[in-house]
C-alpha cells in the first residue's frame, strides 16, 4: 500500500472526472454553484470510502457471478444513509441536489473503484482509495463550481462579487457545464502530457 502514490492517483493521474472521465453526469448537473458542489462532493467521498471498505471485507466470501449486485446493494445502502441525513440536517442541499443524490447508486465513480479496485485490494488500501478518489472529485466539482458561480452568475457561496450587468450567464446553462468541464479537462491532459515530457 503507498498512501503517496493514491493520494497522486486520485488528485491528479487518475482523476476520477478530469482522467477516467466517470460520474459526468452529476458534474455537470449540480455545479451552479459553491454549496451543490461541496454538498455532493462530501456525499460521493463518504459513501465511496464506506462502500470501498465493505466490499473490500467481505470480497473472499462473495461468489464471482453475483459481485455486481453485491456492489449495488452495499452502496445502495449507503446512499440511502447519506440521503436521509442530508434531507434531516441539511434540508436545503437535500432538496437542492434533488434526485442526483440518489442517483449516487448508479455512479460510475463508485462502480468502477469497487469493481477496479475494492474488489482486488484489502481494507486499508481500499479506505485510502475512496478517501483520495473522493477528493479529486470535490476537488473538480468545487473548481466548476468557482467558476460557474463566480463568472456565471456574480455569486459565490450566495453573495454577490461581480456587479449583476458583467456575469457570463451562459456558464450557469447545462452548456457552460460542457464548455468549463471540456477546459478543466483539456487543462489536465495538458498538465499531465507535460509532465510525462519532462521525465
Amino acid at each position: 500500500m503507498n498512501i503517496g502514490k493514491q493520494f497522486k492517483e486520485g488528485l491528479l493521474t487518475q482523476n476520477p472526472v478530469l482522467v477516467q472521465m466517470l460520474g459526468l453526469c452529476s458534474t455537470m448537473a449540480i455545479t451552479t454553484s459553491i454549496m451543490n458542489g461541496l454538498g455532493m462532493g462530501v456525499s460521493v467521498l463518504i459513501i465511496l470510502t464506506a462502500s470501498n471498505v465493505v466490499i473490500s471485507a467481505i470480497r473472499k466470501i462473495v461468489p464471482d457471478k453475483i459481485r455486481i449486485a453485491m456492489f449495488i446493494v452495499v452502496i445502495a445502502g449507503f446512499v440511502t444513509c447519506v440521503d436521509l441525513l442530508l434531507q434531516a440536517f441539511v434540508p436545503a442541499i437535500a432538496e437542492s441536489l434533488g434526485v442526483f443524490i440518489p442517483l449516487i447508486v448508479v455512479n460510475c465513480i463508485i462502480l468502477g473503484r469497487a469493481e477496479a479496485f475494492s474488489y482486488k485490494n484489502g481494507i486499508g488500501a481500499s479506505f485510502f482509495d475512496g478517501v483520495f478518489q473522493g477528493l479529486g472529485y470535490t476537488a473538480v466539482l468545487l473548481a466548476m463550481c468557482f467558476i460557474r458561480e463566480l463568472l456565471g452568475a456574480g455569486t459565490l457561496a450566495g453573495f454577490r462579487i461581480i456587479p449583476e450587468q458583467f456575469p457570463v450567464g451562459i456558464l450557469t446553462l447545462p452548456v457552460g457545464g460542457f464548455l468549463v468541464l471540456g477546459c478543466l479537462i483539456a487543462a489536465m491532459q495538458w498538465a499531465l502530457s507535460k509532465s510525462k515530457e519532462g521525465k
